[in-house]
């Protein structure tokens, strides 16, 4: 069990080839390193042991995922690859977007993909559809990806040098904002179905993104939803957050989100000469 959040880690990473109807489950299980105690304490002075034992395990195990991370971070540099990782609630329309993302820019940009869920390869199959390279990873009760997660299904996908691979995260916006996965950036899908105040209510997850979209915007009309307000709560959080308003159904705003994602490879590419 995950010590920082009391989630499972008993994940395990499927390989979905787009070109067929195959399968392959790895039997390589990640997990974490844990502190099983089985003692039941009823005086304060063990409590506050055990609460001071749980500190040092999350502190423990967020220094390990980071120092993973990083080695990532090289690999994707060593590489020249752009790693996104993507984060929302469940069914704020990351896939959606995904999948309207590689229909549009596939003769463009190769692009290579990294599902995240508790369970099935359903999202996987649907991005595979599209002709996308794509890795799905079941975490089983797990809430989040972490690093070791990202470097096993990284290594299976085999991303093409110079490319862009995107992390679709499990859906939460509490547990994947805590991880960093070695990505260039995080960015957060928000949908107008969901309240205004979402930025308030889980402000790390704002705070630690570059991007935030705002996705289902052809919606609003049948909606009680202030964009202005929604907006306005996202940069109390973060001022410098940058934020588009898209719809992957109508095409609105999308080329927002293109030209975002043609920038960072522009400043990849400066940034290399």
């Amino acid at each position: 069990m995950c010590s920082t959040c009391g989630c499972s880690d008993d994940a395990h990473v499927l390989l979905i080839d787009p070109t067929s109807e195959h399968r392959h489950e790895s039997h390589q299980e990640h997990r974490h390193d844990h502190n099983h105690d089985h003692h039941h304490h009823d005086h304060d002075d063990h409590a506050r042991d055990d609460n001071k034992r749980t500190i040092r395990l999350e502190h423990d195990l967020l220094a390990k995922n980071n120092l993973l991370a990083e080695g990532n971070r090289g690999w994707f540099a060593g590489r020249e690859i752009l790693a996104l990782n993507l984060m929302s609630s469940p069914g704020a329309g990351k896939t959606t977007l995904l999948e309207r993302t590689l229909r549009d820019l596939g003769a463009e940009l190769e692009i290579s993909v990294i599902e995240g869920d508790q369970e099935t390869a359903r999202d996987a199959l649907r991005i595979r559809e599209t002709g996308c390279k794509v890795v799905q990873i079941n975490t089983g009760s797990g809430c989040h990806l972490d690093a070791q997660m990202i470097s096993d299904a990284m290594r299976s996908l085999n991303p093409a040098p110079r490319s862009i691979m995107m992390i679709e995260n499990v859906g939460n916006l509490v547990c994947p904002a805590l991880f960093d996965l070695g990505e260039a950036a995080k960015v957060v899908i928000m949908s107008t179905t969901e309240g205004e105040d979402k930025p308030l209510k889980y402000p790390h997850m704002f705070r630690v993104c570059k991007l935030m979209i705002l996705s289902k915007v052809d919606l609003l009309q049948h909606l009680q939803f202030d964009v202005d307000r929604c907006l306005e709560f996202a940069r109390q959080v973060n001022p410098t957050l940058e934020i588009l308003q898209v719809s992957a159904v109508t095409g609105d705003g999308l080329e927002g989100w293109y030209g975002w994602l043609r920038s960072l490879i522009a400043q990849r590419a400066t940034a290399e000469l």
